[in-house]
């Protein structure tokens, strides 16, 4: 059969290469304060950040640094994601940010937490996670 092949990796579960290559670009435009979106579902994390119009400058979620699996949805992954979103944040000049939360995941906190890590401002934080309220139509009763 042959001999098993044993492959050891580091103790980090980012790509270098994924951060590396979404840092590289040099930013477009300078703006002093903007919004960060934060989805955070159970089984991923998608942040955001966009102008005051809402138009998307940049964004990035646990799936496209290199996490998979059940992975995506931890919290450290989430945190990994809001410390990029910050570098690109802190590249373009922000300094203060409204923060919009979506989905009840594991990953809401350490997003913004980390976000805030290099030096940026929340102004105020808002949670737009969709709550049920009457549910669909039922069905009409059986008749037998």
């Amino acid at each position: 059969m042959g001999k098993k092949r044993i492959v050891k990796t580091k103790g980090t579960s980012v790509n270098k290469d994924l951060k590396n290559r979404s840092l590289a670009r040099t930013p477009k435009r300078k703006l002093a304060e903007g919004t960060l979106f934060v989805e955070a579902t159970f089984n991923n994390t998608k942040v955001s950040f966009g102008d005051d119009k809402g138009n998307i400058i940049f964004w990035s979620s646990t799936g496209s640094l290199g996490f998979k699996g059940a992975k995506k949805g931890t919290p450290f992954a989430a945190a990994k994601v809001g410390e990029l979103i910050g570098e690109k944040a802190k590249n373009i000049g922000v300094k203060e940010a409204v923060v919009v939360v979506k989905g009840a995941g594991s990953g809401r906190e350490p997003a913004i937490r980390s976000f805030m890590a290099h030096g940026i401002e929340v102004s105020r934080i808002q949670d737009r996670t969709p709550i049920p309220h009457n549910g669909t139509r039922q069905r009409k009763p059986r008749r037998v």
